[in-house]
């Protein structure tokens, strides 16, 4: 089984802000392959696909974005998936608007999130789809900054960079992450 995991924080207020583009791109995803996200285990929410490619999970934690390894790592025990069987979707203040960066490791580079999957899976090497979201304005402070929404100018840069992002989660159904790598970087 694979776990395509995507980073956010729960709740309307959350809903579509720059800090939520991994629960963006697990919600285009359901959608395009027709499954609920309607269970609930460990903080998370989930969905189950049985794709040609085999069983698929696409999770979203439910415990805050500062404490995401606490919703993955019980998960991956429950399921017994293993380290490389993960994807995790989050957003980059280091990168342009829309654009994809994609790892098989790496530091938490500041991000909250990540530190707490290093923490809790005990490894910095797992795939990672960073998607961009650039630098706050000047004088926005950026915890006001991830948590605020898309101007409506930035929407459909957004849009067409979740949908890269789904599209390199379904690459990676079929090939290795470094072949998806070399194709979406």
């Amino acid at each position: 089984m694979k776990l395509i995991i995507g980073l956010g924080n729960p709740g309307r207020d959350y809903e579509h802000t720059h800090h939520n583009v991994g629960f963006d791109t697990i919600d285009l995803l359901a959608e395009k392959w027709g499954i609920s996200l309607n269970q609930q285990k460990f903080n998370a929410i989930y969905g189950t696909a049985h794709r040609p490619e085999g069983k698929v999970m696409l999770m979203k934690p439910l415990t805050y974005m500062n404490l995401s390894g606490e919703a993955v790592r019980p998960m991956m025990d429950y399921y017994d998936i293993d380290v490389e069987d993960i994807v995790v979707i989050y957003d980059d203040l280091d990168l342009e608007k829309g654009k994809l960066r994609l790892r098989q490791k790496g530091s938490a580079g500041g991000h909250n999130g990540i530190k707490s999957l290093i923490q809790h899976i005990g490894t910095q090497n797992y795939n990672r789809i960073r998607i961009g979201i650039s630098r706050p304005p000047v004088g926005m402070k950026v915890p006001d900054y991830v948590l605020s929404r898309f101007s409506k100018e930035d929407q459909p840069v957004m849009q067409e960079a979740f949908g890269r992002a789904a599209d390199a989660c379904e690459y990676w159904l079929e090939k290795p992450f470094a072949e998806v790598m070399n194709r979406f970087n």
